[in-house]
């Protein structure tokens, strides 16, 4: 069978501060560099090995790729980056602490901000520094791919050409798959693997760091999380 191995990225230094992260390229913490060395072992533990890997254009992904990949001895396979894996885009919170800002608009608009399928947060402005189309990595990218804020469903659709035609077909062809990605993109793909409703979504979580293994058989897929041990 197929393997697909979807791991999100190590703590963050803005996950350890509490931050809104989302597309600002922020580096791992001494915790999430532990985090992803653990990763790769226990995916070595396991038995598990890839024959390619994707991840996105953000270095906390990209450096827990390695790390996992370090731990693996498989420094070796192939590497596709693309900015439709990244976490999704939160607007004019990125950068705000998320305690401090649910004290200004309160808990429940900020739960619905940060878990909600459909509601996304404030927009940047385009003037606004933190605007995506002034960063080289997404020159390339036309005025309507370019997000100044994302729901949930907004990273979903942002997220679904790749994976049906750059990740599944390899799957389909029996290659087993490590994607290493962000909390947001992918409970959009676990929310259609699962066949999680618009609601039930608000409860869903992606650990930092740990593996969580499908296997494919055609269009069946078995799910599991491989824990420590």
């Amino acid at each position: 069978m197929a393997k697909l191995v979807l791991l999100r990225h190590g703590e963050s230094l803005w996950n350890a501060e509490n931050r809104f992260t989302g597309w600002t390229d922020i580096a791992l913490s001494k915790q999430g560099v532990a985090q992803a060395r653990s990763a790769g072992q226990i995916l070595l533990r396991n038995g598990i090995s890839f024959d390619l890997t994707f991840t996105s254009v953000l270095k906390r992904a990209i450096r827990t790729l390695w790390l996992v990949l370090e731990e693996m001895d498989q420094l070796w396979l192939p590497v596709s980056r693309s900015w439709r894996l990244n976490e999704r885009h939160y607007g004019a919170l990125q950068g705000l602490n998320k305690a401090e800002t649910a004290q200004q608009y309160g808990e429940r608009q900020v739960h619905l901000w940060r878990r909600s399928y459909l509601v996304a947060p404030p927009a940047l402005q385009l003037d606004d520094e933190r605007y995506p189309a002034h960063d080289r990595r997404y020159q390339h990218l036309s005025p309507s791919e370019i997000p100044l804020t994302e729901s949930l469903r907004d990273t979903e659709r942002r997220f679904w050409p790749y994976w049906q035609n750059a990740i599944l077909p390899m799957l389909a062809e029996g290659a087993s798959v490590l994607v290493v990605a962000h909390g947001n993109s992918l409970r959009a793909l676990v929310k259609n693997l699962d066949k999680i409703d618009d609601h039930e979504v608000e409860d869903l979580n992606i650990p930092l760091g740990i593996p969580i293994l499908y296997e494919f058989s055609g269009t069946i897929h078995k799910k599991s999380s491989l824990e420590i041990g």
